[in-house]
């Protein structure tokens, strides 16, 4: 019982990362998972299930609060789905390990491309609004379905950054539309899991409980990802990547515990600078446009 609970914290907790950020869900619960002995496809399965509910939920809130862009969706979703089967399939008969330190290397160079983007110069509205094409978004979507399905996680690690670096879509409609997304990558991903390992292979009772926290913590992310300013949440989402990312590295690695934890510590503190310089550059942001309207209104009234 009181694993259970600790899941259901483990889903809450990790649903306010993934609906504030677009990533994180499937990391973290996973990675929880594994710890506890968990075969890598029955936790892969369990995680993918509980998805099904909490990316509905997710989706469902992002969109009341006008974090979705249908276009990318669309063209997204679909080729997510086909990679997430394949990937699910895939990893219930072979594991894929000796591929995440490469996929976590080119995941640690665009988190550090974003987090030195967003921190230095903000939310770049240049290319705002620019469309999508689809020759870019579907095969993103098969690579991300497939490597989250394959890594118990990933849809958001990948989509997201590579969304965020285009400059061609606000933060928080990233966030929103990947979340939306991964509804059907949750779907196949599941689908793919019980084919490969039928239903006796899965623990029905974690997913329950990853789900409840998960529905639980969905509208309260989708709230807070509407609310929070996009150069904060470009260097937030930044130091996520190079965060996670760097653990998946050294576990590939004999490093030392103690040379982690200086380097661990030397990220969050790089990273706690680039998300105070970030809140300091918006406030002088937001402070000079209050300047120029008040300068408008003055105009207009002389």
């Amino acid at each position: 019982m009181r694993k259970l609970v600790l899941l259901g914290l483990v889903g809450l907790a990790a649903q306010l990362v993934d609906g504030s950020l677009g990533m994180a869900y499937g990391v973290t619960s996973t990675t929880l998972l594994l710890v506890t002995g968990t075969a890598p496809a029955a936790a892969s399965a369990a995680v993918h299930l509980a998805e099904i509910g909490t990316t509905l939920a997710s989706g469902a809130a992002h969109w009341r609060f006008g974090n979705v862009d249908w276009r990318v969706i669309g063209r997204i979703a679909l080729p997510g789905a086909v990679g997430a089967f394949a990937g699910a399939t895939f990893l219930s008969s072979l594991s894929t390990e000796a591929a995440r330190p490469l996929m976590a290397g080119i995941l640690l160079a665009l988190g550090v491309y974003i987090l030195v983007r967003f921190t230095a110069w903000g939310t770049p509205q240049h290319r705002l609004g620019t469309p999508l094409r689809r020759r870019f978004l579907a095969p993103l979507g098969v690579v991300a379905g497939f490597v989250d399905a394959t890594g118990g996680g990933g849809w958001g690690p990948v989509a997201t950054p590579a969304l965020l670096a285009t400059g061609r879509m606000e933060p928080r409609k990233v966030v929103g539309s990947v979340d939306t997304s991964e509804f059907l990558v949750a779907v196949a991903a599941s689908g793919g899991f019980l084919l490969g390992l039928g239903s006796a292979g899965i623990q029905f009772d974690v997913v329950a409980a990853l789900l409840l926290g998960g529905l639980i913590a969905a509208p309260i992310a989708a709230w807070l990802v509407r609310h929070i300013p996009g150069r904060i949440l470009g260097s937030l989402v930044g130091g996520v990547i190079i965060l996670t990312n760097t653990r998946t590295i050294l576990n590939g690695f004999d490093v030392s515990s103690s040379a982690r934890t200086a380097l661990y510590l030397l990220i969050v503190l790089v990273w706690a600078g680039a998300v105070a310089w970030s809140l300091r550059g918006h406030r002088l942001e937001q402070a000079a446009l209050a300047q120029r309207q008040r300068d408008v209104v003055g105009s207009e009234a002389a």
